[in-house]
């Protein structure tokens, strides 16, 4: 792997900052939020940015990049995507679980559901990851999808994934400027608002630089050609895993076999 010093300054930066936002977004709904509950009021509410944070940012940015870690690259491909397709489908779990409990505290409330536009950028994203899960796992994991529908489609599924995570990015950038807005707003009965930076704003304002700086370093990962995975370590796994220990030159025929059908589509 070529820059190998700046590949893993850039891994452990989102190693770092990841997990690091999770722990601000517990503080914040924890000390200042009054916790978490699933009651139908603020604390079931209170569940949206954490499961939001935790899934459509952390778990689904390390989905991303788990083909780039290059001490995975002389493992066969198919473990790789069950990984990658469990990452996403627990994230798509977390993220119907946080919807739920927002429209639960809006239709307890009398509070309009989608009306601003981090709901509905955010709906736009989960529907979309739901779609690109499904046509993933369709693709890329039946073993009777022909070759070059693979090869046709992996460059959209690249994208897709790449565009939905930004979605997610802006989406948690909004909502936690939002939240604070409501909450810290001038006249309610709070000791200082918004503007006046209370430690809760510097703290939800630091959330949101965290994010936006993990989100660039995965961004930053996924999207190197230099710390792509080897083709020669790729094994496409269609029927059995029989005799799934090959070596380097039969996986780069293979490979290259693969390619030249794809082509010849």
């Amino acid at each position: 792997m070529e820059n190998i010093r700046q590949f893993v300054g850039f891994l452990m930066a989102a190693a770092l900052l990841g997990p690091l936002s999770v722990v601000i977004v517990l503080t914040w709904v924890l000390q200042w939020r009054k916790g978490l509950a699933w009651d139908l009021g603020l604390l079931e509410f209170n569940w949206h940015p954490v499961l939001s944070t935790i899934g459509f940012i952390l778990i689904h940015g390390f989905a991303l990049i788990v083909y780039r870690l290059p001490w995975t690259w002389n493992f066969s491909k198919l473990p790789m995507k069950y990984i990658h397709a469990g990452l996403n489908i627990l994230t798509f779990v977390l993220m119907i679980i946080s919807f739920v409990a927002v429209f639960d505290f809006h239709n307890s409330k009398s509070i309009p559901n989608m009306y601003s536009l981090h709901s509905w950028i955010g709906l736009a994203a989960v529907t979309m990851y739901a779609l690109q899960i499904v046509l993933g796992l369709c693709t890329f994991l039946l073993p009777c999808t022909p070759t070059f529908i693979k090869a046709f489609y992996m460059s959209i599924h690249v994208f897709a994934g790449l565009f939905i995570f930004g979605m997610a990015i802006a989406t948690a950038e909004m909502g936690i400027t939002e939240k604070l807005i409501f909450t810290l707003r001038s006249g309610s009965n709070i000791t200082l608002s918004y503007s006046q930076s209370p430690p809760e704003a510097i703290l939800v304002n630091t959330l949101g630089v965290f994010i936006l700086v993990f989100g660039g370093c995965i961004f930053w990962i996924a999207t190197r050609p230099e710390w792509k995975r080897p083709p020669d370590h790729m094994k496409e796994n269609i029927g059995s895993e029989e005799g799934s220990i090959v070596n380097k030159m039969n996986v780069f025929v293979e490979t290259s076999t693969d390619v030249l059908e794809a082509q010849q589509e």
